[in-house]
């Protein structure tokens, strides 16, 4: 049977029984940061309840702590699991014991791992938010609704049941295993670097998966269009005998009745610049009106070497 008391009552026990032992469940990070004074740091995901029940305190107790309560509750439910039920959870965590007056010892500044979730939690929300409004392809904007909902769906879970499995990853990640790298700022920059990246790259689509000979096939049939994103200079140095031009500064700028003047919505849109990168912006932009566009990843040299013809000079 797990015990729950006050940091006030762990403050009472420890005046009278100064050996008791106190294990906290957070990330060495965490713990570098602020601790209960004698507490012993051995972080949630490599508890050994052998180990531990081994050895409690003088008081035959083994006291477990965390950021807030909820950690510490799991290695108390962990101990029991394993046979060993002398636990005693500390309610409030850490933070209730420092405003309680028990005795800390104070390091440097860190994120917490409940404050990190929620970093997460929120910001892989807010891709899928933006994807879903802004992803243009279907699938895209379809990937970004369930990114958001399966982040909402793991929250009631965590609610339910206790169990935050993606607590349990940023746990194990390295800036949270040693206290030389808890530094607050670098662990939110990259947070927010890795997440609107991955988002950034997503937003920014993929390349057709369509080989060159179905493209060419396509086009010569005329089931699709081929379009060069280059700009006018460009395209006036060389172009191919099956593309249009279609600048991508001018399709940024091109208002939607416009465009369904120039280009048939019952076609395929197949784009292609340079080396591959402008096309990707222009399959955005294209499929956003309700085309079906698709970015070639091969550039205009590699479709040339591929057997697409090139324009005659003019």
């Amino acid at each position: 049977m797990i015990e729950n008391i006050s940091p006030q009552e762990l403050l009472n026990r420890f005046q009278n029984n100064n050996s008791i032992r106190i294990i906290d469940v957070r990330t060495p990070v965490e713990f570098s940061t602020l601790h209960v004074q004698s507490a012993e740091n051995m972080p949630l995901d490599r508890l050994d309840p052998a180990s531990l029940a081994s050895n409690p305190g003088k008081d035959g107790f083994l006291y477990f702590i965390c950021q807030s309560g909820g950690r510490s509750k799991q290695a108390c439910n962990a101990m029991c699991t394993a046979g060993f039920e002398k636990v005693i959870n500390i309610e409030g965590g850490t933070i209730a014991c420092e405003a309680a007056g028990l005795p800390v010892v104070r390091g440097r500044k860190a994120i917490s791992l409940e404050r990190q979730v929620r970093i997460a939690a929120g910001l892989l929300v807010f891709a899928g938010v933006l994807l879903a409004a802004f992803g243009g392809i279907n699938e895209i904007q379809l990937a970004g609704l369930c990114l958001a909902g399966f982040i909402g769906a793991g929250l009631v879970f965590a609610g339910l049941t206790d169990t935050c499995g993606m607590a349990m990853i940023i746990a194990k990640m390295p800036w949270n295993q040693s206290p030389s790298s808890g530094n607050t700022c670098k662990t939110t920059l990259f947070l927010m670097v890795f997440l609107v990246g991955t988002a950034a790259s997503v937003l920014a689509g993929n390349h057709t998966k369509d080989s060159l000979a179905k493209v060419k096939h396509d086009v010569l049939n005329q089931d699709a269009i081929l379009i060069d994103v280059r700009e006018p200079k460009e395209w006036s140095h060389g172009h191919l005998s099956l593309a249009q031009s279609l600048p991508l500064s001018e399709l940024q700028t091109t208002a939607e009745n416009n465009l369904h003047d120039r280009l048939p919505s019952n076609k395929i849109i197949y784009c292609h610049c340079l080396s591959g990168g402008r096309c990707l912006e222009a399959a955005r932009i294209l499929s956003s009106h309700g085309y079906d566009a698709r970015a070639l990843q091969p550039g205009y040299p590699d479709l040339i070497d591929a057997g697409f013809t090139q324009a005659d000079s003019e």
